[in-house]
C-alpha cells in the first residue's frame, strides 16, 4: 500500500496528519487496509477555488479566498513539497498534486494529502528519479500531470513542480486547467502570459476596492498597487514552474523563499 509506506516516516506541519491505520477483511474475504487522517474542517482547496452551492448549503456564506489567503496557501504547499523533495531521508515525489488533494484546517493552513501515487526517489538532488517509468499509465490527473509523464518519462521532483505551478496559476486566474476555454493550443500555462487579462475576478475586486478609495487615502492606493505587482510576480512563478521542459522549471527550493518575500512585502 503506497500511501502507508510513504507516510511511515513523513512528519511536516503542511502534510495531512495520519492518526492511525486500520486493517481488516472485507465482505469478499480480501484484505482491507485504510488510513485515518486528521479531519480538515475547511475541506479542500478545490472547494474554495470552485465552490458549488448545494441545496442544504443555500444559507451559507459563499466561499472566497482573499489574496493573502491564497498566497499563504501557496507557501504552505511549496513548503510541503520542499520537505518531500529535499528533507526526507528518502526523497518522495507526490505524483498527484492538485487542489482537491490540498486540505485546509480550521485556521486555513494548507496540508498536502493523498499519497496513493507517491513514489520514492533513487537518490537525492534535483535530478533524482524513480526506478519506475510512467509508461504503464499516466500518473496523476489530466491537466495537472506534467507532459513528460504522458510520454513514458521517469517520475522526478520536476514533475511535482509542474503540478505545483498549475494550481498556483489556478489560484491567480480562477480557471481550471481543464476549463472549456482551453484547447486548440491554448492551455493554462500560456493563458497566464496575459497577466492583466486573466486575474481571478475575486482578486480584481479586492484590488479595485482599494483603488476606488485612493482619493481618501494614499495607503489604500499603495496597497492595491502592491497586490497587483505581487499577483504578476506569482503568475511569473507559476509559469516558470509549469514549463513543458522539465529542466526549464524552477526548483521548489527557490519557490518558497520568493513567495515568503512577497508575503512580507504585502504585510508591511
Amino acid at each position: 500500500m503506497a500511501e502507508c509506506e510513504a507516510f511511515k516516516t513523513l512528519r511536516h506541519h503542511n502534510l495531512v496528519k495520519v492518526l492511525t491505520t486500520c486493517s481488516s477483511v472485507d465482505y469478499h474475504g480480501n484484505d482491507f487496509k485504510a488510513l485515518v487522517y486528521e479531519y480538515m474542517v475547511n475541506g479542500s482547496l478545490e472547494d474554495w477555488l470552485h465552490p458549488t452551492v448545494r441545496i442544504n448549503e443555500v444559507d451559507e456564506a459563499p466561499k472566497n479566498l482573499d489574496f493573502l489567503q491564497r498566497l499563504t496557501i501557496a507557501i504552505d504547499i511549496a513548503c510541503a513539497l520542499e520537505y518531500l523533495h529535499h528533507h526526507c531521508e528518502t526523497p518522495v515525489v507526490h505524483c498527484d498534486l492538485k487542489p482537491s488533494n490540498v486540505l485546509l484546517d480550521d485556521e486555513m493552513t494548507a496540508h498536502v494529502g493523498d499519497f496513493g501515487l507517491a513514489k520514492f526517489l533513487s537518490q537525492h538532488g534535483e535530478d533524482a528519479v524513480t526506478h519506475e517509468s510512467s509508461s504503464i499509465g499516466v500518473r496523476g490527473t489530466i491537466g495537472y500531470a506534467p507532459p513528460e509523464y504522458g510520454m513514458g518519462s521517469l517520475m522526478s521532483v520536476y514533475g511535482d513542480v509542474y503540478s505545483y505551478g498549475i494550481p498556483l496559476l489556478e489560484m491567480c486566474t480562477g480557471k481550471r486547467p481543464t476549463d472549456d476555454i482551453f484547447g486548440e493550443g491554448l492551455n493554462l500555462h500560456n493563458f497566464a502570459g496575459c497577466a492583466a487579462d486573466i486575474i481571478d475576478p475575486v482578486l480584481l475586486g479586492e484590488i479595485e476596492e482599494g483603488e476606488t478609495s485612493t482619493s481618501s487615502t494614499r495607503n489604500q492606493s499603495q496597497s492595491s498597487n502592491i497586490i497587483h505587482k505581487c499577483l504578476n510576480l506569482i503568475i511569473e512563478i507559476g509559469v516558470a514552474c509549469s514549463q513543458d521542459f522539465p529542466g526549464g522549471r524552477m526548483s521548489i527550493s527557490d519557490v518558497a523563499p520568493k513567495l515568503h518575500f512577497l508575503r512580507k512585502k504585502l504585510l508591511k
